[in-house]
């Protein structure tokens, strides 16, 4: 039991980190799809790390907030960016579950286990969304229902404009 608060609290600021670079590779990501994707992505990880904080702050642990988001500015190379963090993202989603699913096996709390196999579980999701769009897939949280013609426009990098 004295293992599981630093355990989840490392977890959560990992994840936290996860959260932060989708947020800022989502305003390099302009086709509308992925976009739509990453904003997906990112509510669920906002989900995941208020489940993991809920579990530290009953451990009468404090949960840490004081991350900033990334600049991932050296992933814009060239016209379209998107292939560049979406490969990026693949990899951390891999190498995020290689790292934590041995940690999360050996968990002797039950409960707090099964909570964060769940969150391994998405971060794999994610990852095949990634993979998806890498191999040039725009139907990543389901398919259209009628052919409307080619996908076209973008996302603006940021949300309000004055």
């Amino acid at each position: 039991m004295t293992d599981l608060l630093p355990l989840l609290e490392e977890f959560h600021r990992e994840k936290l980190a996860d959260l932060l670079r989708h947020q800022a590779g989502a305003r390099l990501v302009g086709q509308y799809d992925i976009n739509n994707t990453y904003q997906y992505i990112i509510n669920r990880e906002e989900t995941q790390l208020s489940w993991v904080a809920a579990a530290i702050t009953e451990l009468d642990g404090l949960v840490a907030d004081d991350s900033q988001e990334p600049d991932r500015s050296g992933s814009a190379r060239g016209k379209d960016v998107s292939p560049a963090v979406l490969a990026e993202d693949s990899r951390a989603a891999q190498a995020f579950v290689d790292k934590w699913r041995p940690r999360v096996e050996a968990m002797t709390n039950a409960r707090h286990r099964g909570m964060l196999r769940v969150i391994l579980g998405e971060t794999l999701e994610q990852k095949r969304f990634f993979d998806q769009g890498l191999a040039g897939d725009l139907d990543l949280l389901g398919r259209r229902t009628a052919d409307v013609g080619p996908r076209i426009g973008s996302v603006l990098p940021t949300r309000w404009i004055e």
